[in-house]
């Protein structure tokens, strides 16, 4: 389950507007977009909160996070599926939002059933149980998207 979205005009309201010279607000956002189709809520928070407060250190992070989430050696299905899997260990929120960037770069539902099925040797019924749940409510997600 995703955290609630923030109110981008309260933040906007109560610590500056964005400030971030080296890409705008909505060049940030895009490239959400196209890995999962949307702003994840926690994302679209540091956006706002540190691109205000902050802006040179969102730079920094958003490069930084570029060039760890898209390794000259994986795929981006490849990258995802592994990330699913790390958060999952953890029963992670966000790792719904891998399993969907996942699935949009091309996995299949055997794909991520096996991660699923590799988290469960390490970290037991809990993750096997959480992935399932994941992968049920992607699927329902994508049957209404179909519809």
């Amino acid at each position: 389950m995703l955290p609630p979205r923030i109110d981008a005009e309260v933040v906007k309201r109560a610590m500056g507007p964005y400030a971030d010279r080296k890409a705008s607000y909505a060049e940030r956002a895009e490239i959400y977009k196209e890995l999962v189709g949307f702003v994840p809520p926690r994302i679209e928070a540091r956006l706002n909160v540190t691109g205000a407060l902050d802006p040179e250190l969102l730079a920094m992070q958003e490069e930084l996070r570029q060039h760890a989430m898209y390794p000259k050696c994986f795929d981006v299905k490849t990258a995802q599926l592994m990330l699913f899997g790390m958060l999952l260990m953890d029963l992670s929120d966000a790792a719904s939002i891998h399993a969907t960037a996942a699935r949009r770069a091309g996995a299949t539902w055997e794909e991520l059933q096996a991660v699923v099925s590799l988290c469960f040797l390490f970290r037991g019924l809990s993750a096997a149980n959480r992935g399932a749940e994941l992968m049920a409510n992607m699927a329902k997600q994508e049957a209404a998207a179909n519809t």
